[in-house]
């Protein structure tokens, strides 16, 4: 069942990237492969550079979804190598950008960020302007990750902006899906767990996901 699903998702994430190709010409994209740790350059259809990067550790995962870069900056060696490339996710600071930590590339190391060399870092640095698509990828099922984690007030994550779409859509949740774990988004797993008979514990657990129809599985 997962791999045919799998396959799925893998084909119309290459369609989304052949698809931002065909609209944006011969403009660059980034695809990052969360699991794969691997920062793949697109321009066009064309692949131009396969670069290893390290990822988001377990407590403070990357995001996943499709961002555009939007700010940037160069200087001195840092704990960002010499340069960062910012990225407009809505629930935090991120970007893509080098590291002083070269043995953490290949790992599951970073507060959210994609690490690269410095080397690497500054040869994509110097290739890709402002506004370029990058789209940040973690297993075959989207925004959810590779499994459901339990959700409470105060975090930040692509799975609190997919619920909260979800809520929106059954009419619990009337703000912007920012992925942002707020007292909105709050008051309105506390309306979705009183509508479905549930426990009023606060979360997003499992109850309520199969409740609302947010599964791994769709």
């Amino acid at each position: 069942m997962c791999g045919w699903r799998a396959l799925l998702a893998g084909v119309l994430l290459v369609s989304f990237c052949l698809s931002a190709a065909a609209q944006t010409g011969d403009a660059y994209i980034i695809h990052v492969d969360v699991e794969q740790k691997r920062l793949t350059l697109f321009q066009g259809a064309r692949t131009v550079k396969t670069y290893p990067i390290a990822t988001g550790a377990r407590d403070t995962p990357t995001p996943v979804g499709v961002f555009t870069i939007t700010h940037r900056f160069s200087g001195e060696m840092c704990g960002f190598g010499t340069c960062f490339l910012g990225l407009n996710v809505p629930w935090g600071n991120y970007g893509i950008h080098g590291t002083n930590k070269p043995e953490s590339i290949g790992y599951a190391a970073s507060h959210g960020c994609i690490r690269m060399s410095v080397r690497d870092a500054e040869e994509l640095y110097a290739l890709v302007p402002n506004g370029t698509i990058v789209v940040m990828e973690c297993g075959p099922y989207g925004e959810l990750g590779p499994f459901l984690s339990t959700l409470k007030n105060g975090d930040r994550s692509a799975a609190v902006c997919a619920v909260q779409r979800k809520l929106k859509a059954l009419g619990f949740y009337h703000g912007w899906p920012d992925g942002i774990f707020g007292s909105a988004t709050q008051q309105a797993v506390d309306k979705a767990r009183q509508a479905y008979g549930l426990s009023p514990n606060g979360l997003v657990d499992w109850a309520l996901y199969q409740a609302i129809g947010l599964t791994i599985f769709e």
